[in-house]
């Protein structure tokens, strides 16, 4: 993981998740130093990133979400020669391995619905080696707990977080960051 989004995430443990131009605009007066940009489409992207960047932020876009991009290697190499963004968030460890080619950082996006998923995580990680997992939801610090211990891989939750009390259990249970849709988390 490049030491520049590292020291992000340690310093400011709220990372600003942005689904439309409203968030946009807030979340370049947050403290959040790191924003996860989960919409837009292949005519947009380029411009939602550079305003994210020239508000000082480091800018990762979340594959999946963008309309337009398929879920194939070529996608990666889009975002690297036409946007300015740091990195990528994905559901597919293939892309996870083709944006570390190319120098990107990397978080893999892991949903925990089932026992099942402690293995499904093991093996996805041994695959692809993520810079950052994140785990959906967030709000079971004992799974999340347990998947900061058995990962060598710092670990973000997201999903369903709403206040203080949330982040703080969180990063006690050992995440790195937080991610939220939610202003109101964004500036606590």
């Amino acid at each position: 993981m490049k030491k520049e989004f590292r020291e992000a995430l340690e310093d400011s443990p709220i990372i600003a998740a942005i689904k439309d131009d409203e968030g946009l605009k807030k979340c370049k007066t947050s403290d959040s130093k790191v924003i996860f940009i989960l919409y837009g489409d292949i005519c947009s992207i380029a411009d939602i990133v550079s305003e994210v960047k020239s508000a000082g932020k480091i800018a990762m876009v979340h594959l999946d979400l963008i309309t337009g991009l398929s879920a194939k290697e070529i996608a990666v190499d889009f975002i690297k020669k036409y946007t300015q963004a740091d990195g990528i968030i994905t559901t597919k460890p293939a892309l996870i391995k083709r944006a570390r080619e190319l120098s990107l950082s990397t978080i893999l996006r892991l949903f925990v619905i089932d026992s099942m998923a402690y293995e499904n995580i093991e093996r996805q990680i041994k695959n692809s080696h993520p810079d950052l997992i994140e785990i959906l939801p967030a709000l079971m610090p004992k799974v999340v707990s347990r998947i900061c211990r058995m990962s060598g891989t710092p670990v973000i939750a997201g999903g369903l977080v709403s206040e203080k009390d949330d982040i703080m259990e969180l990063l006690a249970a050992g995440v790195i960051s937080v991610s939220s849709t939610n202003p109101d988390v964004w500036f606590l």
